[in-house]
């Protein structure tokens, strides 16, 4: 076998492997899409206007903890350098 029909069988292996694949990633994505179909629509209820606003309260205590501990750091450091300028 030349390298001219070596090169061609590779290329042919790897396209009759990637339709191969393709077919049988296709099947089974809509065998798992199957049971989406089956399950009812979400519900928009209380739980989930709850759930948001915790979460939106959460968010809002991180952010006052992050400011808290940024002027913290820097309170800290003007103490240090004010210490540092004592004689």
């Amino acid at each position: 076998m030349n390298p001219y029909e070596m090169v061609a069988f590779i290329v042919l292996v790897s396209v009759i492997g990637s339709v191969l694949r393709a077919i049988f990633i296709g099947r089974h994505r809509r065998r798992d899409r199957a049971w989406e179909r089956d399950l009812p629509p979400p519900r928009d209820d209380g739980e989930t206007a709850r759930l948001r606003d915790e979460v939106k309260q959460l968010r809002e205590r991180l952010h006052v903890l992050e400011r808290i501990t940024v002027e913290k750091e820097n309170s800290l450091e003007r103490e240090i350098e004010r210490l540092r300028d004592q004689p």
